[in-house]
């Protein structure tokens, strides 16, 4: 299984929304990099759920329901999305500030490709956040 890191704006669509819909395509990505990132996931990958521009933290976990198919919202190109599940919130979110604080997440892309929107996550990474953030 691999993991990820996946970004959305609060005030577009938040956790809560995530929440509430269960299972949600994960559209809108319009970066070559995030898609290819998509097009790699498989089901049962886990992500991080993470709030950006407001809150900057990541709050949850969700899972890959359905691997990368065109995105319906995209009006021309090969845009695709996958379908994410909600699992469970992280017991207390894990800031942007105190990963950026840790020499150990230096190379770690929310660090490294702060507007890369759909990022691995490596599995040294995943187990440390998973820790701090109180999420088994």
């Amino acid at each position: 299984m691999a993991h990820w890191l996946v970004k959305s704006e609060p005030d577009a669509f938040s956790w809560d929304q995530q929440v509430a819909h269960g299972i949600e395509p994960w559209t809108g990505v319009r970066n070559h990099m995030a898609k290819n990132n998509l097009k790699a996931m498989r089901r049962g990958d886990r992500a991080f759920f993470y709030h950006s521009n407001i809150g900057k933290e990541i709050v949850g976990v969700v899972e890959v329901a359905r691997e990368a198919y065109p995105d319906p919202t995209a009006e021309t190109g090969d845009w695709v999305c996958v379908d994410m599940k909600a699992l469970r919130p992280m017991k207390r979110p894990v800031t942007l500030a105190e990963i950026k604080a840790d020499p150990a997440f230096a190379d770690f892309a929310l660090v490294r490709l702060s507007r890369l929107s759909v990022a691995p996550v490596a599995d040294e990474y995943w187990a440390r956040i998973c820790q701090i953030g109180g999420w088994r």
